[in-house]
Protein backbone atom coordinates (compact mmCIF):
# COMPACT_ATOMS: atom_id res chain seq x y z
CA UNK A 1 0.00 0.00 0.00
CA UNK A 2 1.34 3.63 -0.76
CA UNK A 3 -1.72 6.31 -1.03
CA UNK A 4 -4.51 7.54 1.55
CA UNK A 5 -7.31 5.61 -0.46
CA UNK A 6 -5.41 2.53 -0.23
CA UNK A 7 -5.68 2.19 3.71
CA UNK A 8 -9.32 1.40 3.76
CA UNK A 9 -9.24 -1.16 1.68
CA UNK A 10 -6.41 -2.46 3.14
CA UNK A 11 -7.47 -2.72 6.71
CA UNK A 12 -10.28 -4.92 6.40
CA UNK A 13 -8.15 -7.27 4.85
CA UNK A 14 -5.57 -7.35 7.19
CA UNK A 15 -7.82 -7.45 10.01
CA UNK A 16 -9.36 -10.78 8.59
CA UNK A 17 -5.78 -12.42 7.37
CA UNK A 18 -4.50 -12.27 10.91
CA UNK A 19 -7.86 -13.82 12.00
CA UNK A 20 -7.22 -16.68 9.68
CA UNK A 21 -3.50 -16.99 10.83
CA UNK A 22 -2.35 -16.53 8.27
CA UNK A 23 1.41 -14.51 7.97
CA UNK A 24 1.75 -11.85 6.14
CA UNK A 25 3.81 -8.67 5.74
CA UNK A 26 2.60 -4.77 5.41
CA UNK A 27 4.95 -3.17 3.15
CA UNK A 28 3.78 1.17 3.00
CA UNK A 29 5.80 2.61 0.10
CA UNK A 30 5.73 6.16 1.48
CA UNK A 31 4.13 7.57 -1.82
CA UNK A 32 1.71 9.88 0.56
CA UNK A 33 3.55 10.21 3.55
CA UNK A 34 2.88 12.99 5.84
CA UNK A 35 1.04 12.01 9.36
CA UNK A 36 -2.48 13.42 7.51
CA UNK A 37 -2.30 11.76 4.47
CA UNK A 38 -1.28 8.59 6.05
CA UNK A 39 -0.05 7.73 9.89
CA UNK A 40 -3.33 9.35 11.37
CA UNK A 41 -5.14 7.14 9.01
CA UNK A 42 -3.55 3.74 10.15
CA UNK A 43 -4.15 4.81 13.25
CA UNK A 44 -7.76 5.74 12.88
CA UNK A 45 -8.44 2.10 11.13
CA UNK A 46 -6.50 0.17 14.08
CA UNK A 47 -4.25 -0.97 11.90
CA UNK A 48 -0.33 -2.78 12.47
CA UNK A 49 2.00 -0.42 12.01
CA UNK A 50 3.99 -1.25 8.46
CA UNK A 51 6.40 -3.87 8.40
CA UNK A 52 7.73 -1.79 6.19
CA UNK A 53 8.46 1.75 5.25
CA UNK A 54 10.37 2.60 1.66
CA UNK A 55 9.76 6.27 2.08
CA UNK A 56 9.61 7.03 -1.27
CA UNK A 57 7.96 10.63 -1.31
CA UNK A 58 6.24 12.60 -3.95
CA UNK A 59 7.72 13.26 -7.63
CA UNK A 60 6.82 12.50 -11.14
CA UNK A 61 5.21 9.91 -12.36
CA UNK A 62 7.82 8.08 -14.05
CA UNK A 63 10.22 8.97 -10.55
CA UNK A 64 8.13 7.51 -7.86
CA UNK A 65 6.92 4.55 -10.06
CA UNK A 66 10.34 4.13 -10.92
CA UNK A 67 11.66 4.67 -6.64
CA UNK A 68 9.11 2.24 -5.72
CA UNK A 69 10.49 -0.30 -8.26
CA UNK A 70 13.80 0.02 -7.29
CA UNK A 71 13.11 0.31 -3.25
CA UNK A 72 10.71 -2.96 -3.25
CA UNK A 73 12.46 -5.71 -5.09
CA UNK A 74 14.88 -6.26 -2.53
CA UNK A 75 12.27 -6.27 -0.22
CA UNK A 76 10.42 -8.84 -2.15
CA UNK A 77 13.81 -10.84 -2.49
CA UNK A 78 14.33 -10.78 0.84
CA UNK A 79 11.26 -12.28 2.63
CA UNK A 80 10.22 -13.87 -0.81
CA UNK A 81 6.25 -14.15 -0.46
CA UNK A 82 4.04 -16.81 -1.93
CA UNK A 83 1.73 -13.74 -2.92
CA UNK A 84 1.70 -10.02 -3.30
CA UNK A 85 -1.53 -8.19 -2.91
CA UNK A 86 -1.31 -4.44 -4.16
CA UNK A 87 -4.58 -2.69 -3.82
CA UNK A 88 -6.32 0.30 -6.16
CA UNK A 89 -4.79 2.09 -8.78
CA UNK A 90 -2.04 4.44 -7.51
CA UNK A 91 1.68 4.41 -8.67
CA UNK A 92 3.06 2.24 -5.72
CA UNK A 93 -0.04 -0.36 -7.08
CA UNK A 94 1.72 -0.88 -10.33
CA UNK A 95 5.48 -0.48 -9.10
CA UNK A 96 4.63 -3.42 -6.73
CA UNK A 97 3.15 -5.39 -9.12
CA UNK A 98 5.30 -5.19 -11.97
CA UNK A 99 8.23 -5.75 -9.77
CA UNK A 100 6.36 -8.96 -8.40
CA UNK A 101 5.11 -10.13 -11.88
CA UNK A 102 9.49 -9.70 -12.79
CA UNK A 103 10.62 -12.07 -9.97
CA UNK A 104 7.93 -14.59 -10.77
CA UNK A 105 5.43 -13.57 -7.69
CA UNK A 106 1.79 -14.04 -7.93
CA UNK A 107 0.02 -10.93 -7.90
CA UNK A 108 -3.59 -10.13 -6.73
CA UNK A 109 -5.24 -6.98 -7.50
CA UNK A 110 -7.92 -5.82 -5.03
CA UNK A 111 -10.18 -3.34 -6.97
CA UNK A 112 -9.62 -5.22 -10.46
CA UNK A 113 -11.73 -4.56 -13.26
CA UNK A 114 -12.22 -0.62 -12.61
CA UNK A 115 -12.27 0.97 -15.95
CA UNK A 116 -12.78 5.05 -16.60
CA UNK A 117 -11.97 4.73 -20.18
CA UNK A 118 -9.76 7.84 -19.92
CA UNK A 119 -6.34 7.10 -21.11
CA UNK A 120 -5.57 10.56 -19.57
CA UNK A 121 -5.70 9.35 -16.20
CA UNK A 122 -2.47 8.17 -15.07
CA UNK A 123 -4.80 5.74 -12.82
CA UNK A 124 -6.69 4.49 -15.57
CA UNK A 125 -3.20 3.11 -17.50
CA UNK A 126 -2.01 1.73 -13.89
CA UNK A 127 -5.35 -0.37 -13.08
CA UNK A 128 -4.82 -1.82 -16.63
CA UNK A 129 -1.61 -2.83 -16.78
CA UNK A 130 -2.09 -4.24 -13.01
CA UNK A 131 -5.06 -6.26 -13.84
CA UNK A 132 -2.78 -7.89 -16.74
CA UNK A 133 -0.16 -8.65 -14.53
CA UNK A 134 -2.64 -10.16 -11.81
CA UNK A 135 -3.08 -13.91 -10.98
CA UNK A 136 -5.74 -13.23 -8.74
CA UNK A 137 -8.10 -10.17 -9.96
CA UNK A 138 -10.79 -9.24 -6.92
CA UNK A 139 -13.51 -7.51 -8.09
CA UNK A 140 -15.42 -4.98 -6.02
CA UNK A 141 -18.18 -3.87 -8.66
CA UNK A 142 -20.64 -5.41 -10.25
CA UNK A 143 -19.67 -3.19 -13.59
CA UNK A 144 -16.30 -4.31 -13.60
CA UNK A 145 -17.24 -7.61 -15.08
CA UNK A 146 -17.91 -6.31 -18.67
CA UNK A 147 -14.42 -4.51 -18.66
CA UNK A 148 -12.51 -7.86 -17.62
CA UNK A 149 -14.66 -9.67 -20.14
CA UNK A 150 -13.72 -7.21 -23.16
CA UNK A 151 -9.64 -7.51 -21.33
CA UNK A 152 -10.06 -11.44 -21.77
CA UNK A 153 -9.44 -11.75 -18.30
CA UNK A 154 -13.03 -13.13 -16.81
CA UNK A 155 -11.53 -15.90 -16.22
CA UNK A 156 -11.17 -18.47 -12.44
CA UNK A 157 -8.40 -15.67 -11.76
CA UNK A 158 -11.34 -13.32 -11.25
CA UNK A 159 -13.14 -13.15 -8.03
CA UNK A 160 -16.43 -11.05 -6.84
CA UNK A 161 -15.16 -10.04 -3.40
CA UNK A 162 -17.35 -6.65 -2.96
CA UNK A 163 -15.78 -3.43 -1.75
CA UNK A 164 -13.46 -3.15 1.40
CA UNK A 165 -13.72 0.28 1.50
CA UNK A 166 -17.07 0.35 2.62
CA UNK A 167 -15.70 -2.50 5.44
CA UNK A 168 -13.97 0.32 6.96
CA UNK A 169 -16.62 2.62 6.66
CA UNK A 170 -18.88 0.42 8.53
CA UNK A 171 -16.09 0.23 11.01
CA UNK A 172 -15.99 3.58 11.68
CA UNK A 173 -19.79 3.74 11.92
CA UNK A 174 -20.22 0.87 14.78
CA UNK A 175 -16.38 2.00 16.77
CA UNK A 176 -16.78 6.03 16.55
CA UNK A 177 -19.19 8.49 17.52
CA UNK A 178 -19.80 10.13 14.23
CA UNK A 179 -22.31 12.25 14.96
CA UNK A 180 -20.16 13.63 17.86
CA UNK A 181 -17.26 14.45 15.92
CA UNK A 182 -19.88 16.32 13.51
CA UNK A 183 -21.37 18.42 15.95
CA UNK A 184 -17.51 19.41 17.42
CA UNK A 185 -16.23 20.29 13.93
CA UNK A 186 -19.35 22.31 12.66
CA UNK A 187 -19.72 23.96 15.85
CA UNK A 188 -15.51 24.99 15.70
CA UNK A 189 -16.90 26.43 11.75
CA UNK A 190 -19.85 27.76 13.69
CA UNK A 191 -21.94 25.98 10.59
CA UNK A 192 -25.93 25.61 12.38
CA UNK A 193 -27.38 23.80 8.98
CA UNK A 194 -27.06 22.30 5.67
CA UNK A 195 -23.95 22.27 4.29
CA UNK A 196 -21.91 21.11 1.66
CA UNK A 197 -18.52 18.61 1.47
CA UNK A 198 -15.99 19.82 -1.27
CA UNK A 199 -13.03 17.21 -2.29
CA UNK A 200 -10.91 18.86 -5.05
CA UNK A 201 -7.33 17.29 -5.33
CA UNK A 202 -7.69 15.60 -9.44
CA UNK A 203 -4.58 17.34 -11.63
CA UNK A 204 -7.09 17.71 -14.14
CA UNK A 205 -9.15 20.23 -12.10
CA UNK A 206 -6.42 21.94 -9.11
CA UNK A 207 -2.88 21.95 -11.73
CA UNK A 208 -4.22 23.86 -14.47
CA UNK A 209 -4.87 27.38 -13.68
CA UNK A 210 -7.76 27.82 -16.12
CA UNK A 211 -9.57 24.58 -14.40
CA UNK A 212 -8.25 25.55 -10.84
CA UNK A 213 -10.09 29.17 -11.65
CA UNK A 214 -13.30 27.63 -12.43
CA UNK A 215 -13.31 25.41 -9.04
CA UNK A 216 -12.63 29.15 -7.46
CA UNK A 217 -15.61 30.27 -9.25
CA UNK A 218 -17.77 27.66 -8.61
CA UNK A 219 -16.87 27.72 -5.10
CA UNK A 220 -17.73 30.92 -4.81
CA UNK A 221 -21.15 30.14 -6.19
CA UNK A 222 -21.91 27.58 -3.71
CA UNK A 223 -20.66 29.38 -0.75
CA UNK A 224 -23.41 32.10 -1.63
CA UNK A 225 -26.04 29.66 -1.06
CA UNK A 226 -24.90 27.50 1.87
CA UNK A 227 -21.87 27.03 4.05
CA UNK A 228 -19.16 25.08 1.91
CA UNK A 229 -16.46 22.99 4.19
CA UNK A 230 -13.57 22.55 1.81
CA UNK A 231 -10.59 20.41 3.26
CA UNK A 232 -7.81 21.28 1.28
CA UNK A 233 -5.74 18.52 0.01
CA UNK A 234 -1.77 19.35 0.14
CA UNK A 235 -1.86 18.81 -3.82
CA UNK A 236 -4.58 21.72 -3.59
CA UNK A 237 -3.03 24.37 -2.24
CA UNK A 238 -1.20 26.45 -4.62
CA UNK A 239 -3.89 27.00 -6.43
CA UNK A 240 -7.25 26.71 -4.42
CA UNK A 241 -5.55 28.12 -1.39
CA UNK A 242 -7.04 31.30 -2.14
CA UNK A 243 -11.14 29.98 -1.66
CA UNK A 244 -10.12 30.63 1.93
CA UNK A 245 -11.07 34.16 1.44
CA UNK A 246 -14.66 33.44 -0.51
CA UNK A 247 -17.51 34.53 1.56
CA UNK A 248 -19.69 31.07 2.76
CA UNK A 249 -16.90 28.83 2.29
CA UNK A 250 -14.74 27.15 5.37
CA UNK A 251 -11.01 25.78 3.80
CA UNK A 252 -10.14 23.52 6.66
CA UNK A 253 -7.07 20.99 7.10
CA UNK A 254 -7.33 17.80 5.71
CA UNK A 255 -9.21 15.75 8.25
CA UNK A 256 -8.48 12.74 9.87
CA UNK A 257 -10.62 9.80 8.57
CA UNK A 258 -13.15 9.27 11.13
CA UNK A 259 -14.02 13.28 10.89
CA UNK A 260 -13.89 13.33 7.21
CA UNK A 261 -16.90 10.13 7.67
CA UNK A 262 -18.46 11.98 10.12
CA UNK A 263 -18.60 15.72 7.91
CA UNK A 264 -19.59 13.25 4.70
CA UNK A 265 -22.38 11.31 6.25
CA UNK A 266 -23.98 14.90 7.38
CA UNK A 267 -23.28 16.86 4.28
CA UNK A 268 -26.46 17.66 2.08
CA UNK A 269 -24.54 17.37 -0.94
CA UNK A 270 -20.73 16.43 -1.95
CA UNK A 271 -18.80 18.13 -4.73
CA UNK A 272 -16.10 15.54 -5.62
CA UNK A 273 -13.91 14.53 -7.55
CA UNK A 274 -12.72 11.37 -5.74
CA UNK A 275 -13.22 7.62 -6.46
CA UNK A 276 -13.61 6.84 -2.88
CA UNK A 277 -15.81 9.80 -1.93
CA UNK A 278 -18.61 8.59 -4.84
CA UNK A 279 -18.73 5.19 -3.42
CA UNK A 280 -18.84 6.30 0.53
CA UNK A 281 -21.90 8.55 -0.51
CA UNK A 282 -23.47 6.39 -2.34
CA UNK A 283 -23.60 3.47 0.74
CA UNK A 284 -24.54 6.52 2.64
CA UNK A 285 -27.36 7.75 0.46
CA UNK A 286 -25.57 11.23 0.16
CA UNK A 287 -26.15 13.42 -2.60
CA UNK A 288 -22.72 13.41 -4.48
CA UNK A 289 -21.88 15.47 -8.05
CA UNK A 290 -18.42 14.51 -9.05
CA UNK A 291 -16.73 17.29 -11.39
CA UNK A 292 -14.99 14.69 -14.04
CA UNK A 293 -15.74 13.85 -17.39
CA UNK A 294 -16.02 10.24 -16.57
CA UNK A 295 -15.93 7.78 -13.54
CA UNK A 296 -14.02 4.50 -13.39
CA UNK A 297 -16.86 3.84 -10.70
CA UNK A 298 -20.01 3.94 -12.72
CA UNK A 299 -22.09 1.69 -10.42
CA UNK A 300 -22.49 4.58 -8.10
CA UNK A 301 -24.33 6.40 -11.20
CA UNK A 302 -26.53 3.06 -12.26
CA UNK A 303 -27.28 2.18 -8.58
CA UNK A 304 -26.26 4.80 -6.41
CA UNK A 305 -26.33 8.59 -5.80
CA UNK A 306 -24.20 9.87 -7.78
CA UNK A 307 -23.51 12.30 -10.70
CA UNK A 308 -20.94 13.32 -13.37
CA UNK A 309 -21.02 16.85 -13.97
CA UNK A 310 -18.63 19.73 -15.57
CA UNK A 311 -17.55 22.69 -13.64
CA UNK A 312 -19.75 25.06 -15.79
CA UNK A 313 -22.82 22.96 -15.16
CA UNK A 314 -21.94 21.59 -11.42
CA UNK A 315 -24.17 24.71 -10.26
CA UNK A 316 -27.15 23.69 -11.78
CA UNK A 317 -26.22 20.13 -10.44
CA UNK A 318 -25.95 21.12 -6.91
CA UNK A 319 -29.65 22.77 -7.55
CA UNK A 320 -31.52 20.16 -8.74
CA UNK A 321 -30.12 17.79 -5.95
CA UNK A 322 -31.04 20.56 -3.18
CA UNK A 323 -34.62 20.71 -4.63
CA UNK A 324 -34.86 16.83 -4.86
CA UNK A 325 -35.99 14.43 -1.67
CA UNK A 326 -32.59 13.01 -0.50
CA UNK A 327 -32.11 10.10 -1.59
CA UNK A 328 -32.11 6.32 0.41
CA UNK A 329 -28.44 5.11 0.40
CA UNK A 330 -27.95 2.20 -2.69
CA UNK A 331 -28.00 -1.37 -2.23
CA UNK A 332 -24.79 -2.51 -4.17
CA UNK A 333 -24.38 -6.48 -4.43
CA UNK A 334 -21.39 -6.96 -1.99
CA UNK A 335 -21.26 -3.90 -0.23
CA UNK A 336 -22.06 -5.18 2.95
CA UNK A 337 -19.19 -4.75 5.41
CA UNK A 338 -17.18 -7.94 4.80
CA UNK A 339 -15.44 -7.87 2.31
CA UNK A 340 -12.47 -8.17 3.67
CA UNK A 341 -13.43 -11.79 4.79
CA UNK A 342 -14.58 -12.67 1.66
CA UNK A 343 -10.61 -10.90 -0.24
CA UNK A 344 -8.61 -12.87 3.10
CA UNK A 345 -10.53 -16.59 2.07
CA UNK A 346 -9.83 -15.96 -1.97
CA UNK A 347 -6.00 -15.48 -0.80
CA UNK A 348 -6.01 -18.20 1.83
CA UNK A 349 -8.00 -21.04 -0.62
CA UNK A 350 -5.71 -19.87 -3.86
CA UNK A 351 -2.73 -20.58 -1.24
CA UNK A 352 -3.93 -23.31 -0.32
CA UNK A 353 -4.89 -24.74 -3.85
CA UNK A 354 -1.42 -24.04 -4.69
CA UNK A 355 0.41 -25.86 -1.97
CA UNK A 356 -1.70 -28.69 -3.21
CA UNK A 357 -0.76 -28.70 -5.94
CA UNK A 358 2.74 -28.48 -5.32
Amino acid sequence: MGARPNLPKAAPVIRALDTAGMARTIVHTGQHYDDAMSASLIRALGMPEPDVNLGVGSGSHAQQTAAVLTAIEPVLIERSPALVVVYGDVNSTLAAALAAAKLGIPVAHVEAGLRSHDPAMPEEINRRLVDHLSTLRLVTSPDAWENLRTEGLADDGSIDVGNPMIDSLVHMQRDQDLDRRRADLLALLGIEADYLLATIHRPSNVDDLQQAGAVLRLLETLGARLPVVLPLHPRSQRTLGSAQTLPGVHVIEPLAYPDFLAMLAGARVVLTDSGGVQEETSFLGIPCVTVRSTTERPVTITLGTNRLSTLDDASAEIDAVLAAPRPDPAVIPLWDGRAGERIAAALTGWLDRRAAHD
